[in-house]
């Protein structure tokens, strides 16, 4: 059984997802990156949910656990993160575009807890209520990670406004990940290089950190970063297994990268990502560590 380290919020809550997309930055994404997804102006979300791609759509914060595990059991995922996404509109709107909120996914763990991975959200722009939000999460809603995401905040994750939040997960005994590599979304990119985490890694060695999304185009940070510091993670999530770069496939398949990458959808079809994962040309003792105990060490379940 693999564990999914990226997921987020609506997979078990799917009506958290889809008013996103009346706004431009991801707008401008089906245009282009997902354009494809698009079908008579509506986007079936990644979670099964049919919307416009413009106008006002309800959130819907009502949980279909049940149906998660399913689908969870049905691809051979033993546990999955979620992921409260913070997003911000960097030039077209100045707003929160995404906000999925912890008090959903505390609802689950408490439904499921063997079968999720509570991962609280952060917002540089309101660091104090962030905390806050954080450390209610962490010890009493039982959750164990905290993802964000500063790209969509046009931060690198050395930048002072981040530092709060590395510090109050070592303060907690919790893993943080980020999302590193270039921006689907119409976002800024260059924030996103992996080379900027060198700072956060050494000013907090005991932090462990996942950088999220391969670091595409700049893959050769990412494994830099992996192989160089004893707490630096990363994942393959938003990218099928066959798309992945030849470098990160050699790097997870070595004895330096083979205890540090870890499996990730991002919402993607699962049983497509494990599939593919089987066809890739690595050993199996890789193979296990990607699926499953890299993510155990890492979040210290192990």
């Amino acid at each position: 059984m693999a564990i999914d380290m990226m997921n987020y919020a609506p997979l078990i809550a799917p009506g958290l997802s889809g008013p996103e997309y009346k706004y431009r930055e991801l707008q401008i994404m089906l245009e282009t990156t997902f354009r494809s997804m698009v079908v008579d102006n509506t986007i079936q979300t990644l979670w099964g949910r049919t919307v416009p791609i413009s106008g006002d759509i309800e959130i819907d914060p009502t949980l279909k656990v049940e149906e998660a595990v399913k689908k969870l059991d049905d691809a051979g995922i033993e546990m999955s993160v979620l992921a409260c996404m913070k997003m911000w509109s960097y030039y077209h709107h100045h707003c929160m575009i995404i906000d999925f909120p912890e008090d959903v996914v505390a609802e689950a763990l408490a439904v499921a807890p063997d079968r999720f991975i509570g991962a609280a959200g952060y917002n540089p722009f309101r660091i104090d209520d962030s905390l806050r939000r954080i450390e209610l999460a962490v010890r009493e809603q039982g959750f164990t990670y905290v993802w964000f995401h500063p790209i969509t905040f046009g931060l690198r994750p050395n930048d002072r406004r981040c530092y709060p939040l590395y510090a109050k997960c070592v303060e907690l005994g919790i893993p943080v990940g980020l999302q590193v590599g270039h921006s689907a979304e119409v976002l800024p990119s260059e924030v996103g290089r992996p080379y900027y985490v060198d700072d956060v890694a050494m000013e907090f060695p005991t932090l462990k950190i996942n950088l999220s999304h391969t670091g595409w185009p700049w893959t050769a940070e990412l494994i830099s970063m992996c192989w160089r510091h004893p707490n630096v993670y990363g994942d393959i999530s938003a990218y099928f297994p066959k798309t992945l770069d030849a470098e990160l496939i050699q790097f997870l398949n070595s004895s330096r990268g083979r205890n540090k990458i870890m499996f990730g959808t991002n919402g993607l079809d699962s049983a497509r990502c494990l599939r593919e994962i089987d066809e890739l040309p690595i050993k199996d003792a890789s193979r296990e560590r990607l699926l499953r105990t890299n993510a155990l060490e890492f979040l210290g379940l192990r």
